[in-house]
C-alpha cells in the first residue's frame, strides 16, 4: 500500500516490491490514457467517449473499459500514457487483458496524483472530470479506501479472482478521501491471495483506515 497526505506531504508505503493485476482500477488508466489523446489532438471527448468514460468508471462497465482499451491504441497507448505520467511500475495487460495490467502501489498514487496537482500533464478540467467520475461510482461499489475517511471521496475499486491463485481473490482500490479532521489522502490498497472477495474487501478497509490514522497523528505532532 502507498499513501501520501497532501497537505503535510507526509508519505508512507509498505511492501513496495509487491506487483498486482489492477483488476478494475485500471478503469481509471484507461480514462486518464484517453484524455492525454484527445488533449494531443487538441479536442474534448466525443459522446461515446463520455458515456464509455462514465460506465467503465461508475459502474465498472467492462464493455466500456474494453472499448476505452481499443480506443488509445491497447498495451502500447496504455503504455505510452504511463511514460507520460511517470508511471514506472506498470505494465499493460497482454492482448485484450487490460485486467491483468500489473502495477505498485506507488505508481497508484503517482495516477493520483496526475488527478490532482496542476502539474500533472492532464488539464485542470481533465482532472475534474475523473474525479467526478470517481466521486459518483455507484453506493454497492463505493467500499475500500473510503473507509479512511467519508467526506469528499473519489475512489475505484477493483476484484478478481485469479486462476493462477488457485481462483484466490485480487482485491484493489484506489482513492482521494478526506478524513474527519480534514487531512486529505491519496491511497492505494492492493492486494491478493484472499480466499473470498469479502475478506479482500475487509483487508483493503482496515489497512486504509490504520494506516491514514497514524499519518493524521504523526501531522498532528510535526
Amino acid at each position: 500500500m502507498s499513501v501520501r497526505e497532501l497537505s503535510t506531504g507526509l508519505s508512507y508505503t509498505y511492501n513496495h516490491r509487491l506487483r498486482t493485476a489492477t483488476a478494475s482500477i485500471v478503469k481509471v488508466d484507461l480514462v486518464v490514457a484517453l484524455l492525454l489523446r484527445a488533449q494531443r489532438r487538441h479536442r474534448g471527448l466525443t459522446g461515446w467517449e463520455r458515456r464509455s468514460a462514465a460506465r467503465a468508471i461508475k459502474v465498472s462497465d467492462n464493455a466500456a473499459a474494453s472499448a476505452l482499451w481499443s480506443a488509445i491504441g491497447g498495451a502500447p497507448g496504455l503504455a505510452a500514457a504511463h511514460r507520460k505520467l511517470g508511471l514506472r511500475d506498470t505494465t499493460p495487460g497482454p492482448g485484450g487483458a487490460w485486467g491483468a495490467t500489473t502495477t505498485s502501489a506507488a505508481d497508484q498514487v503517482r495516477l493520483l496524483t496526475a488527478l490532482t496537482s496542476p502539474k500533472s500533464p492532464l488539464s485542470a478540467r481533465n482532472r475534474r472530470y475523473v474525479l467526478g467520475l470517481m466521486s459518483d461510482v455507484t453506493p454497492e461499489q463505493s467500499w475500500g479506501v473510503s473507509a479512511a475517511g467519508r467526506e469528499d471521496v473519489a475512489l475505484k475499486n477493483g476484484w478478481l479472482p485469479r486462476p493462477r491463485d488457485g481462483g484466490r481473490w485480487t482485491v484493489n482500490s484506489i482513492g482521494r478521501v478526506r478524513d474527519r479532521h480534514g487531512n486529505m489522502y491519496l491511497i492505494a490498497v492492493l492486494s491478493h491471495r484472499h480466499r473470498t472477495m469479502g475478506a479482500g474487501v475487509k483487508a483493503v478497509e482496515h489497512v486504509a483506515e490504520l494506516v491514514t490514522k497514524a499519518l493524521s497523528q504523526a501531522a498532528g505532532r510535526r
